[in-house]
């Protein structure tokens, strides 16, 4: 369990961490232009529509971008560098997330390299975070 803030649902975005504690990454889809999108909102931000449903990724991604933090937020309580990313979902939204299962060192990760979601318990939520996909499958 990695320690810090605990996230606060809101009506908005309950049925995201309802599908976290189910070890479920979900996010909206637009069901009239069919496109997927995140972070949560009442509308498509393609096409403006409120017909919007929740549904659940494959939990495959690849790493956009990223930086290697070093210094310890004051309400975390590890003090070693987390490394932050942006990943592009295989369904198509972008998310910031944490990256895990790898050294935080530049030359241990690659641009384009293959992620798959898992989660990691804050508070009584559950956060998704992304591994390499080639340490899940050793």
């Amino acid at each position: 369990m990695t320690a810090g803030p605990v996230p606060l649902p809101t009506p908005q975005t309950a049925p995201f961490w309802d599908g976290t504690r189910n070890s479920e990454l979900r996010v909206q889809r637009c069901r009239a232009c069919s496109r997927h999108f995140f972070y949560p909102r009442p509308i498509c931000r393609y096409c403006q529509s409120s017909d919007l449903e929740w549904v659940t990724t494959s939990g495959r991604a690849t790493l956009a971008s990223y930086i290697i933090n070093y210094r310890p937020l004051p309400f975390f309580e590890t003090k070693e560098p987390q490394v932050i990313a942006l990943v592009d979902l295989e369904e198509g939204p972008r998310m910031v997330c944490t990256l895990i299962g790898v050294e935080p060192r530049p030359e241990a990760i690659s641009i384009g390299m293959a992620l798959y979601v898992s989660f990691e318990e804050r508070g009584d939520q559950m956060l998704p975070v992304f591994g390499p996909v080639e340490v899940r499958n050793k």
